[in-house]
């Protein structure tokens, strides 16, 4: 009886490759490398957690222009993949009015780890709005940023800046066989479940 249904079960996987008409986009998959990121939170004006990936500016603060945001930035291939370089693009995002994390960073439970939603809104595509900062080709990478610099290069005036906008690093891969990775979705770069990869890091303005 067990050979039967084997041989039954094979004909049927034989016969349902035969039938097999299109060609999906995922099927012809690859490996590929991932940008992993290190906030430095002990330069956070304000409290933060490691595996939030985000910073935070003191609005009400005096010194606002000055405070600091650090982050390392690196790659990781798993042994499949090797990256020639990371395009590293800066944007300014304007809060939406509602829906935004909670401050303190709201820790999951069980474990205790991560946060409990996604710090920064997913997916995390390079628009228009989002200017290249530097291409690096040197791993690690420390980037080193004030907020006054940050609003220079994106055009923001920090007189104007209000509670919950941020300002957003995004990373493309360019691997050494040429191709280009974006990986900009939720199953990539969630802080919230701890992902594989960082797509992006960034910098939140709040008021204590």
């Amino acid at each position: 009886m067990k050979k039967i249904f084997l041989y039954a079960s094979l004909l049927l996987l034989v016969g349902l490759d035969a039938c097999k008409t299109e060609d999906y986009v995922w099927e012809n998959w690859a490996y590929t490398a991932v940008p992993l990121v290190a906030v430095n939170i002990d330069k956070s004006a304000l409290p933060t957690i490691a595996t939030a990936n985000t910073s935070f500016f003191d609005l009400g603060a005096a010194n606002l222009g000055s405070q600091v945001f650090e982050y390392t930035l690196k790659w990781e291939g798993f042994g499949k993949a090797e990256v020639r370089s990371i395009d590293v693009y800066l944007g300014f995002t304007k809060a939406a009015a509602s829906g935004n994390p909670a401050y303190p960073i709201v820790v999951s439970q069980p474990g205790g780890l991560y946060p409990s939603v996604t710090q920064f809104p997913l997916p995390s595509r390079v628009g228009a709005s989002d200017r290249l900062y530097e291409t690096v080709t040197q791993f690690p990478k420390t980037f080193t940023v004030t907020a006054a610099q940050l609003a220079a290069f994106t055009g923001t005036n920090l007189s104007t800046v209000a509670q919950n906008d941020y300002f957003i690093f995004k990373f493309i891969l360019n691997l050494a066989d040429g191709r280009q990775i974006a990986g900009f979705q939720e199953n990539v770069c969630d802080e919230a479940r701890g992902e594989v990869g960082d797509c992006r890091v960034g910098v939140r303005f709040r008021k204590k």
